[in-house]
């Protein structure tokens, strides 16, 4: 939309869903344009029109590529809530999927990727394909994305189509944004799969590493990411690939610098030339550095990433801390990520430019940033040990300041101090005791009261000090309440008079009696215990040696720390957590056979039928193989009996009407002899007498005899299933046998949008179950009693809305004539009502009707021996027009 469209969000006038419905259907192509205009803006404040679906849909016969763009914007909101609906746009899209203009067949393509609407799916197939091969390569990176989120939608029906293939032969395309394209769709796609389906290798390597250098920016992200799960084969390979990879370093773009980054630090471990790693550190610094230079949330971004790194590879950095010293203006969010890092690059010969900066920090306004500031301080002691009496002096320069956070914060991280380096500093406690009245919160007074109980026996009057902290006890909270127990207790094993002893009787008794934390109380308890029974046993427990608390600058575990290196550049470098703690990806599990089979009416996977395809049996369960033990070891086991799982009763099967009916020369083979180890079969379903048939015709090619034939039909949009037991004698090798099986409908409907597709398995004694494919023509199900008088057919016309109308042009048949059009139509029970001349046209009206109700008004428009016909129908069941189609292309090429 232009800048000057503003005007279509202002308010409007009462009856606006009207005003617009008339305004799409203008005849004037400005005032439809505007029209949309509005629709969009409305829908983009958020107003429902998806009750102008029809006639938005209307106008998608355009020329005008911006009411185009408009339209499809419309049908991506609304599609979802109108499946129905939405189909009527499919005719356009394939059309636009052809069009001259790359653009529009690009547009096209994006949208019905974006359409989410099952029913549609199986239209993108072939637009999608031949879009794979265009000869523009803006249309095959737009469809080489369409493809995962058709792999999102419809996992199984990518595969079988060989969309997986054609992305991996666009790895090898000219174009570079191509190439990013495909390795950005398959990498998705790898993503939501369980076995593996994008492997780099050495070949694809070079093809990924010459696109690099030519694509866009986002491209080059693509690639990279993808690279960084290659492990290269040797040290050299891997600095080949670090120097190719080396100049993204410079670009201006933050997510392509740290993916280059990402890629280089994962080669780099397979790097064992020493130099090389020193140059590469050297080079990685002034990108990274660079970051800091953008917009705040980019800083904190990269600060994020460069924590880990430095974790991994300090000397990257060592050298460039200053960078990281905060100003005065940076969010609190990027201070608290510099802190981090600064701590991380604090060394022996830093340490005095660190302090500094900390120091300075402590006296600023931001109270978090000052607590954090100060506990830095205390970090940069525990992990430097020849720095820890520097610090120390800047801590007590800050207690001296007597504000009354920097001191708690200082006493709280001098507490870790004395824990990592014993005896050492205890000096400066008779300063620390000069802030005790000014301590409020419960981490300072519990870190007081430890310092007081520890060194005891050092501190005069700990006892007084003790006992200025009892006389709140009951009201403290119990971490304040734990540490005063346990340093009361050390107090009496260490100075055992009189005093003491009885604030130890008041410290136990409240803390036994007059609490309810069961912490307290039970450490209470045991104390008390070891006093009175075993006072040198207390000793032993009370007074044993501290664990010395070790630096956790570098706290993240290293098997985390490697993983979250792999995921640089993304939200698992920001949180610091792997991608699984925050994203939950559902898998599909596979069934076993059996519980396929159970799986409604003894319904059977698609990848049975893929199976059948690829010559292939599906896996036997342990029962399946156990119960096959016995049989000769030649044999394929078979697997369950497909009727008795169906829980039938063989005996009480109903008969085959006709089992001796040649089933003919013309039906089209299902199961090659090739892979069905000798058994060919032939099949098709028909109709005779008002009655659907599966007619069958199959041959014997193996060597030994066959028998014990059965079948079984999968789920599907009719409930197609057989009306009784296949009735085929044993064939002997070298001869044939054919019959008619009837067909029952509306036994095993399968849920879902309508599909042609019949799966069916077919298993004799002496070999396993063999799963093909077949189609359902929609035309055998076309009943006898389809013919509507004129009057019916022209009041069920005009009732029907337009909405329930929807055309199909089939450009390469020719009518010979119009009474054999006719005839070939009636035997498929198609019925004549009418005819009409338009121009040089002859316009012919037929009716059909299928199960349960549904007419099809056909009009069929075409001029004798013109190439050319164009169908229209109108239907109450407009899900089945596809399938109507289908079977008219059919009809009209026999």
């Amino acid at each position: 939309m232009s800048g000057h469209d503003s005007k279509y969000f202002s308010t409007t006038k009462k009856g606006e869903i009207p005003e617009l419905k008339e305004e799409l259907n203008s005849q004037y192509k400005d005032k439809r344009k505007d029209a949309v205009k509005k629709v969009i803006a409305a829908m983009t404040v958020g107003k429902d029109v998806s009750s102008l679906f029809t006639d938005v849909v209307n106008c998608m016969q355009t020329e005008n590529l911006e009411l185009k763009k408009l339209v499809y914007l419309y049908l991506i909101n609304y599609a979802k809530s109108q499946p129905d609906l939405a189909i009527l746009a499919v005719n356009t899209f394939v059309k636009d999927s052809q069009d001259p203009n790359p653009l529009i067949r690009a547009l096209a393509v994006r949208t019905m990727g974006c359409i989410r609407v099952d029913k549609i799916t199986e239209y993108l197939c072939d637009p999608l394909q031949r879009c794979l091969k265009d000869d523009d390569p803006y249309v095959r990176k737009t469809a080489a994305i369409c493809v995962a989120k058709l792999y999102d939608i419809n996992a199984e029906l990518v595969e079988d189509r060989g969309f997986l293939d054609a992305l991996k032969d666009l790895i090898s395309d000219n174009n570079p944004m191509v190439v990013a394209n495909a390795v950005a769709s398959l990498a998705e796609i790898q993503e939501h799969s369980s076995r593996p389906i994008f492997e780099i290798t050495s070949h694809t390597l070079s093809k990924l590493l010459t696109a690099l250098n030519e694509c866009t920016e986002w491209g080059q992200v693509f690639i990279l990411d993808a690279l960084s799960k290659y492990k290269a084969v040797d040290a050299r390979e891997a600095e080949n690939i670090v120097e190719r990879v080396t100049p993204r370093l410079q670009h201006a773009n933050c997510a392509v610098v740290l993916s280059a980054v990402k890629m280089i630090l994962l080669q780099m471990e397979l790097i064992t030339s020493t130099d090389v790693v020193r140059n590469l550190c050297k080079k990685m610094a002034p990108p990274l550095v660079t970051l800091l230079s953008a917009e705040p949330e980019i800083q904190y971004v990269a600060l994020r990433n460069i924590n880990l790194i430095v974790q991994k590879r300090p000397t990257i950095l060592a050298h460039e801390i200053k960078v990281f010293f905060c100003k005065y203006n940076d969010p609190i969010y990027v201070k608290m990520e510099k802190l981090e890092i600064m701590i991380k690059l604090a060394s022996d010969r830093n340490i005095d430019q660190v302090l500094l900066e900390f120091k300075e920090y402590a006296t600023e306004v931001d109270v978090d940033f000052v607590r954090k500031a100060v506990r830095a301080i205390g970090r940069c002691a525990i992990k430097l040990e020849r720095a820890a009496e520097r610090c120390i002096s800047v801590l007590l320069e800050l207690i001296k300041i007597k504000v009354n956070y920097v001191v708690q914060e200082a006493i709280i991280v001098i507490k870790d101090i004395f824990r990592r380096y014993p005896n050492t500093y205890e000096s400066i406690i008779a300063t620390l005791c000069e802030s005790l009245d000014t301590l409020d919160e419960p981490e300072a007074k519990a870190s007081m009261i430890w310092i007081i109980g520890e060194y005891a026996e050092r501190i005069d009057n700990a006892d007084e000090l003790l006992e200025s902290f009892l006389e709140t006890f009951p009201e403290e909270p119990p971490q304040v309440q734990l540490q005063l127990l346990t340093a009361t207790v050390k107090l009496f094993l260490k100075k055992p008079t009189e005093g003491p002893q009885q604030m130890i009787q008041v410290v136990l008794n409240n803390a036994t009696v007059e609490t309810d934390n069961p912490d307290l109380r039970d450490r209470a308890y045991i104390y008390w215990r070891l006093l009175s029974t075993d006072p040198e046993a207390a000793k032993d427990v009370v007074l044993a040696e501290k664990p010395v608390i070790s630096d956790d600058s570098n706290q993240l575990d290293p098997s985390l720390l490697d993983e979250l290196l792999a995921n640089i550049a993304t939200l698992s470098s920001v949180y610091h957590k792997p991608p699984d703690a925050f994203v939950t990806r559902v898998k599909t599990i596979q069934k076993t056979e059996e519980e396929e089979y159970h799986d409604g009416e003894g319904g059977y996977s698609e990848s049975h039928a893929h199976a059948a395809a690829t010559g292939a049996s599906p896996p036997q369960t342990t029962s399946n193989a156990q119960s096959s033990a016995g049989r000769s070891q030649a044999t394929p086991a078979p697997v369950p009996d497909l009727l008795d799982l169906m829980g039938m009763d063989n005996s009480s099967a109903i008969v085959s009407a006709d089992p001796t009916t040649p089933a003919g020369p013309s039906l089209p083979v299902v199961l090659p002899a090739a892979t069905g180890q000798g058994l060919q079969i032939n099949a098709q379903l028909i109709r005779r007498d008002g009655q659907v048939f599966y007619s069958m015709l199959l041959e014997n090619n193996s060597q030994v005899p066959l028998d014990g034939f059965m079948i079984q039909f999968n789920k599907n949009t009719f409930g197609l299933a057989a009306g009784g037991p296949l009735q085929v004698p044993p064939i002997q090798p070298g001869t044939s046998a054919s019959t008619l099986l009837p067909m029952v409908l509306f036994q095993n409907v399968s849920p879902g949008p309508p599909s042609s597709l019949l799966q069916v398995a077919v298993k004799n004694n002496q070999q396993p179950v063999w799963y093909f494919n077949d189609k359902i023509p929609l035309s055998v199900l076309f009943s006898e009693d389809g013919r509507m008088e004129r009057s019916s057919f022209l009041e069920t016309w005009k009732s029907l809305p337009d909405s329930n109308e929807i055309s199909k042009d089939f450009p390469t048949f020719v009518m010979t004539s119009v009474e054999a059009t006719l005839d070939q139509l009636a035997a498929s029970n198609m019925f004549f009502i009418a005819k009409r001349k338009h121009s040089n046209q002859d316009v012919l009206y037929l009716s059909a009707k299928i199960p349960r109700g549904i007419p099809f008004l056909i009009e069929l428009t075409a001029a004798v021996g013109v190439p050319g016909l164009k169908c229209a129908i109108k239907t109450t069941g407009l899900e089945m027009a596809p399938l109507f189609f289908e079977a008219m292309e059919s009809l009209l090429k026999s």
